[in-house]
């Protein structure tokens, strides 16, 4: 049942016009990305594109992930959905993975970017793999954000700004105060430990690096566990 819903959800957002958006949003600033590192004398690697997906990912994966169940309570079809035979936990599962087949998908324009280092030079295709590793990781963990965020609420552009809050706080904020000087070596290692982006950096280099696996797994169960409560409240009211 969880995949069968997953499907649905999968087809749902090409369905939807704000997939297309997404997937536009994402060709178009990982072109440019791209082509910015793609200079003569320049080394041959995906890692500035890659780094700069992290950023611009706080802003396409709530677009994709806003209408996962705000929709479902919007149209209300999620009474409809509760009486079914699934649990919450099949629900949400499901329309997590759904969305990160579509995240998947998503990547595909990095692979153009791939076989065109290919063509004209040699790069290296580890540090590119675990890059790409790595950015699903980070989608895995905004997505299951996302999910959290849409059960809250009926009103998908709340669930949009909700998840691009909590999604900023361990990139965006964990970021800039790493850098700050004002911070106590303990509460700077607690920071950089928090931050996506430090995070990534072991995979955009090339590392494999098990904390790094528990970092972003255990953020994804947990936001995954919270949308499960949600939704489980929701039977009693």
């Amino acid at each position: 049942m969880t995949l069968t819903i997953a499907k649905r959800e999968l087809q749902s957002l090409f369905f939807s016009p704000i997939g297309y958006v997404v997937i536009g949003g994402f060709a178009i600033g990982s072109s440019v990305f791209f082509m910015q590192g793609f200079q003569p004398g320049r080394p041959a690697t995906m890692r500035g594109t890659l780094d700069m997906m992290v950023w611009l990912l706080v802003f396409l994966v709530p677009a994709i992930s806003m209408r996962l169940i705000s929709e479902e309570l919007r149209s209300g079809t999620y009474e409809r959905l509760m009486t079914s035979p699934v649990n919450d936990l099949q629900v949400v599962l499901g329309k997590w993975l759904g969305a990160l087949a579509f995240f998947c998908m998503l990547l595909s324009p990095l692979l153009v970017h791939v076989l065109v280092l290919e063509i004209v030079a040699e790069p290296e295709l580890g540090p590119i793999f675990t890059g790409i590793v790595g950015l699903i990781l980070v989608g895995g963990l905004y997505l299951a954000i996302g999910v959290f965020a849409s059960a809250w609420t009926s009103n998908q552009i709340i669930a949009f700004l909700l998840t691009v809050f909590i999604i900023a706080l361990p990139t965006f904020a964990a970021f800039f105060l790493a850098d700050g000087a004002a911070l106590s070596p303990a509460k700077r290692h607690l920071v950089e430990y928090l931050s996506v982006n430090a995070q990534y950096q072991d995979f955009a280099k090339g590392l494999i690096d098990i904390r790094n696996f528990v970092y972003f797994l255990t953020g994804t169960a947990l936001f995954l566990f919270l949308a499960v409560k949600i939704v489980e409240s929701r039977r009693w009211r």
